[in-house]
């Protein structure tokens, strides 16, 4: 090994450039596996917010592929939901321990001087609260009586509550939403962003209070939780068959409603990475063999200029195996130096990526180690034939061979 990494030393330009493909291949890989990686915690902790044994009852939901034809297909024949069928869901259903109302759309906000332009109003019921990611900081979430005496209160996101009260508690505080009243009575933690789009900028008001501003004919869901984690399957199987028979469809027919939950969102996202992670490993594959075969020219010409080196080492004992051993010490030495360095330009990526733009990169220790394996068996492999090359030479030939 000592001998390998002089000789990688001896020659250091050669050497970086005959590993600039391993490093740039270790840098891809390594690179999109963290965006991905990265991706899928946040996907975890942030959007599926549902919890573990939480869901949704929507109009319609595309999970995976976009599809215009059944976009309108499903705008057609998909009823809106209703109060009706969620009061006959939350009387009939059995296996959920919790269900609310949710609809929104934007809205104008201001206080004083201060605007915050398209926020996102929420119409809820008190409960929602408890079920999705609304953390109070300051005050409380809207309570049952504010939405059944149909109250003008609201709870306000961080960016809304910086924006319009800067320097002033926002609590007991009267803000406009599109022109009516409201009194903040609490300031949610905050959501952080999304590729740069801000969870924070919103107001939750009563869900019957939004009625009186929009009308009822709104998009809403139904956010409904399970008894226990265990009886999750079991809880939207029951919501299901429960919308099929009050919307009296027949056993054959299709779903007119989506039930969406963490785990089928974790899903699709998983197979979506996973069909870009699979596209990744096989063009830096294609890019590994490229690198491989300048390491096996390389090593080839290793081969040539030492030949008197391995003369004098076979006239002095060395067996072939000691040959071959050397050498491809050295090939699987050049090719994991170029992995290793390229998982030190990929960490710093991830590094700046992260603290520079709202790419939730973080890189994973099995695609470091996945990089760095192939690196290093990529060297193995190609570094085999000069290897074999230099074992079979003979040595009073070797010897003769000038320098």
């Amino acid at each position: 090994m000592r001998v390998a990494a002089q000789s990688l030393r001896s020659s250091k330009l050669r050497s970086f450039l005959t590993l600039l493909g391993i490093i740039l291949s270790t840098t891809t890989l390594i690179a999109v596996m963290s965006v991905i990686h990265g991706m899928d915690r946040y996907i975890a902790e942030s959007v599926s917010d549902m919890g573990s044994d939480g869901f949704r009852v929507v109009r319609f939901a595309f999970i995976g592929n976009w599809d215009p034809k059944k976009y309108l297909e499903f705008q057609r024949k998909n009823p809106w939901l209703n109060r009706d069928e969620f009061a006959f869901l939350r009387q009939r259903a059995h296996l959920i321990s919790d269900i609310g109302l949710q609809t929104g759309r934007s809205a104008d906000l201001r206080y004083g001087s201060e605007r915050v332009d398209a926020a996102r109003v929420e119409g809820v019921t008190a409960n929602v609260g408890a079920m999705s990611n609304y953390q109070a900081a300051q005050g409380r979430f809207i309570s049952e009586v504010e939405n059944d005496k149909k109250l003008w209160r609201c709870f306000i996101g961080s960016e809304v509550k910086d924006r319009l009260f800067p320097n002033t508690d926002a609590v007991g505080k009267t803000i406009s939403v599109n022109g009516r009243a409201f009194e903040v009575v609490g300031v949610s933690k905050p959501l952080g962003s999304v590729f740069g789009q801000s969870r924070d900028s919103f107001v939750v008001v009563p869900i019957e209070v939004f009625f009186q501003m929009y009308g009822r004919r709104v998009q809403m869901a139904y956010l409904a939780k399970a008894i226990d984690q265990g009886h999750h399957l079991q809880a939207q199987d029951e919501v299901r068959a429960l919308l099929r028979a009050y919307r009296h469809l027949t056993p054959g027919a299709d779903d007119t409603f989506a039930v969406i939950s963490s785990d089928s969102l974790s899903g699709a996202w998983a197979n979506m990475t996973g069909a870009i992670a699979a596209t990744a490993i096989a063009v830096v594959s294609v890019f590994m063999v490229v690198g491989g075969v300048v390491i096996m020219n390389i090593m080839l010409a290793v081969v040539s200029e030492r030949t008197q080196e391995i003369g004098i080492r076979k006239s002095l004992g060395a067996r072939k195996r000691d040959i071959l051993n050397q050498f491809l010490a050295e090939s699987s030495m050049l090719s994991g130096s170029g992995g290793l360095i390229g998982v030190g330009i990929a960490w710093l990526i991830t590094l700046i990526v992260s603290q520079t733009t709202p790419i939730p990169m973080s890189m994973p220790f099995s695609a470091v180690v996945l990089a760095v394996s192939m690196s290093v068996a990529v060297g193995l492999f190609f570094g085999i034939y000069p290897a074999r090359r230099a074992a079979k030479l003979d040595p009073i030939e070797a010897l003769r061979v000038e320098r």
